[in-house]
């Protein structure tokens, strides 16, 4: 079972307060680049994992999708999406991505935002989105880029021009890594770009893009604290076919 640290009280309280959570999607800053991978949603059934307050699920219905069926571990993030969700066609279950099964070719579209660096059997989870999706249907997805996940302690120093640095180390050894993030603890799985990427093509699935998020300079101007994001990446975004 993967860890459930979400309906920790102190964890989520500090959750709640993150910029993407009040402000929804606007509060993301890959959210452009992200959207820009999504094929034409209308009509399309789709399943979003890891969901959280359901920001993607409602955008979903809103770009015409027929039906959204939002997963999360979390009893309180399905909690929230419940409350701030009124409409019929998109349904929220809980459910432990590390053992999911979903019915063969249910759905058109899966989507992802920052979950599946928490799942231990990155493998099981690939293969069964494989055989959910229909055939031509898109699997698209973000997670914590490997060399921001990878150290032991990821944190920024400064070298000697005092120019912020991001640590690069243990990047070969794959597998858990542990960080304090609003409690101590949080656990995560760390895989090289290699591995994530075989892993898809493994499982059948045709890369179609793969994407290093990096802010533009619109969002730094209006957003200054972003321009860090340039010193290393934070997050990758990949897109495959089924």
């Amino acid at each position: 079972m993967a860890q459930n640290i979400y309906d920790d009280p102190g964890f989520f309280a500090g959750y709640s307060q993150l910029p993407r959570q009040v402000r929804g999607l606007v509060g993301a800053p890959e959210w452009p680049a992200i959207r820009a991978m999504f094929p034409d949603v209308s009509g399309k059934r789709v399943v979003d994992l890891g969901c959280g307050f359901g920001w993607a699920s409602r955008w979903m219905r809103e770009q015409g999708a027929s039906a959204v069926l939002g997963i999360d571990l979390s009893q309180n993030m399905i909690a929230r999406a419940t409350a701030m969700t009124r409409d019929p066609a998109i349904r929220y279950e809980i459910a432990d991505l590390e053992t999911l099964e979903l019915p063969q070719a249910s759905f058109d579209l899966a989507y992802s935002a920052l979950a599946f660096h928490y799942i231990k059997d990155f493998d099981r989870l690939v293969r069964t989105l494989y055989r959910a999706l229909a055939p031509g249907s898109l699997l698209v997805f973000t997670i914590e880029h490997p060399l921001y996940m990878a150290a032991a302690h990821p944190r920024w120093s400064h070298d000697e021009d005092g120019r912020k640095t991001w640590p690069v180390n243990r990047y070969f050894s794959e597998g858990e890594r542990q960080t304090d993030w609003y409690v101590k603890g949080v656990l995560k799985y760390h895989r090289t770009i290699g591995t994530t990427l075989n892993t898809l093509m493994a499982a059948s699935f045709s890369i179609r893009h793969v994407e290093e998020f990096s802010p533009t300079e619109e969002q730094i101007a209006a957003v200054p604290e972003l321009a860090e994001e340039l010193e290393r990446p934070m997050m990758m975004l990949i897109s495959v076919q089924r």
